[in-house]
């Protein structure tokens, strides 16, 4: 059960980014300044869920590999400290700051420096989380083989 919880907490929170990222970009592109502040908007509301499900991976990922000693589960807990301190330091305070400029209709070079950091560390959290699930998948295949 908790590797279920685990799997699908992860698999949530790396759509959930990948649809920002991805709604953000074409917003950016192809969008008006209302739908990139409405894309800016939604993004922050939905944190609400992103967050619940970061730290369900991240408790769940922590409670099956506890007591492990392998060099993938290692690597993963070293990705997931990564996508935490991503997310934390970087991801949700520029959430609110680009939400924020976005409503306010302020487009300016500040806006489009966050908005640059932003999509930096998002891409980067994508490819930490596909990584782990990557690595996630080998291992309860190792596992399911030696039951």
């Amino acid at each position: 059960m908790k590797a279920i919880l685990h799997a699908s907490a992860g698999g949530l929170a790396l759509v959930m980014i990948s649809v920002f990222w991805s709604a953000t970009l074409i917003s950016e592109l192809f969008g008006t300044e209302e739908a990139v502040a409405g894309v800016k908007t939604g993004i922050l509301w939905a944190m609400a869920g992103l967050i619940p499900a970061m730290m369900a991976t991240g408790i769940s990922g922590a409670v099956l590999g506890k007591g492990w000693r392998s060099p993938v589960v290692a690597r993963k807990m070293r990705r997931m400290r990564i996508i935490a301190a991503n997310g934390v330091c970087i991801l949700l305070p520029s959430a609110v700051f680009l939400a924020l400029r976005a409503q306010a209709g302020q487009f300016d070079v500040w806006f489009y420096g966050i908005q640059a950091v932003e999509l930096t560390a998002g891409a980067a959290n994508i490819w930490l989380l596909a990584q782990n699930m990557k690595d996630g998948i080998s291992l309860s295949r190792r596992r399911t083989a030696s039951v």
